[in-house]
């Protein structure tokens, strides 16, 4: 009896390891890069620091240290984990070349800090000091994050007509390899702003037009009139990021920061007390989802986004038209954002929930020959799957519809 028992076993192994094999997998070890802002502290500079922020799915560390000592002391803990930094101290504003001379062998450092969000009369120091450390080393990157949209009086003290000619003007006038910018859509009782998925039109339309990348953010501490990050409200920001072609990602923060009367910073991943808060978890899951399909993005040509729903975002364009081979593709709810796009000889079709607080139901066919892409990566045929599907708050669906 054991004999056959045995043999049954072997049987079963062997049969659910050929259907395991049999199912087919994207390779998406392709690795976009995560920034935590404010992240390792000088005095917590550790290794166990650096691993804790590994481990919660950051590949870049940017806080801003007061020495050279403390810099080199951050970006030898950081190495031993597999971290990079973007350095900033104040021996590389004084004296760029020297401080890049010293650091720029180092296998930790990523790039080099220059400011957060100018206006356009700081544009022409800028660039001076980015040209001052590119000729120095042009094989690490210069970093800055620009300021978000606004209304009339906001643009006033940028400087420009418009937030279109405040890109373009940065662009000319400093020579970086990637734009970056930040806005933080969600409001107290889960209100979205109007005009971010406008400022994601004008952001990465720019970008493509001037041939490069761009780095966003999502928000990941609690401040001013912006509430505790939820699942939903960090999907969405990280998605809606993505599928308009983000190629880097950004939380602000990873240590919550001393804040004062107005900002009063809370529920960073990392509290004011050093100890994680409940949002560390959050995190880490959203970056451990977001690993196991950024090979789909990295690299990605955006060839369409489109949006659904009785209302679309302000400065967003309407699905009219579907991708071939998508026969029916109906969203009911709130609306979703529709992004096409090519990558590695490949086409996808992303599906966004719009919504921060409820699911979405979606309708959807397609010629058999689409797949639906799992969050593992794994291929499935569309088929397989019921004609209607809810895609929780924020959350996304992808389809293969060509290789």
């Amino acid at each position: 009896m054991k004999h056959y028992f045995v043999l049954g076993m072997i049987f079963l192994l062997l049969l659910f390891t050929r259907i395991g094999q049999a199912q087919e997998r994207l390779d998406l070890s392709a690795q976009i890069p995560i920034v935590a802002w404010y992240g390792i502290r000088a005095n917590e500079a550790t290794v166990e620091r650096f691993k804790e922020l590994k481990e919660a799915g950051f590949t870049i560390n940017f806080s801003e240290y007061s020495s050279l000592e403390e810099v080199e002391k951050a970006l030898d803990a950081a190495h031993k984990v597999g971290v990079q930094l973007i350095i900033a101290c104040p021996e590389l504003r004084k004296e760029p070349e020297k401080t890049v001379r010293k650091f720029m062998e180092h296998p930790a450092v990523a790039g080099y800090f220059l400011r957060d969000e100018p206006v356009v009369t700081d544009f022409a120091a800028l660039g001076d000091w980015a040209k001052r450390i590119q000729a120095v080393d042009n094989r690490k990157f210069c970093y800055l994050n620009l300021f978000p949209t606004g209304g009339e009086e906001h643009l006033r003290f940028l400087g420009v007509q418009n937030y279109r000619e405040y890109i373009t003007r940065f662009n000319k006038e400093v020579p970086l390899p990637f734009l970056s910018f930040d806005h933080y859509p969600v409001l107290g009782d889960n209100v979205l702003k109007a005009e971010w998925y406008e400022n994601l039109e004008d952001f990465s339309d720019e970008a493509r037009k001037i041939g490069k990348d761009f780095w966003a953010f999502a928000l990941a501490t609690k401040h001013g009139p912006y509430p505790v990050p939820t699942r939903a409200s960090l999907r969405l920001q990280l998605y809606s990021n993505l599928v308009y072609g983000a190629q880097g990602l950004q939380y602000f923060t990873y240590w919550t920061p001393a804040g004062d009367s107005f900002y009063d910073y809370q529920h960073g991943p990392i509290g004011l007390d050093g100890k994680r808060t409940e949002v560390y978890d959050l995190v880490k899951d959203m970056n451990a989802e977001i690993r196991s399909i950024a090979g789909i993005f990295l690299g990605a040509k955006v060839l369409s986004v489109r949006h659904t729903g009785s209302v679309i975002p302000r400065g967003t364009t309407r699905l009219t038209t579907l991708p071939e081979k998508v026969k029916v593709l109906d969203t009911h709810g709130y609306g979703a954002i529709i992004s096409l796009l090519e990558n590695g000889g490949k086409k996808y079709l992303a599906i966004v929930n719009r919504s921060l607080m409820d699911t979405m139901e979606l309708t959807f066919y397609a010629d058999p020959s689409v797949k639906r892409v799992l969050k593992d990566g794994s291929l499935v045929s569309a088929e397989s799957y019921t004609a209607t599907l809810l895609i929780s708050p924020g959350d996304i669906l992808i389809y293969l519809l060509e290789k």
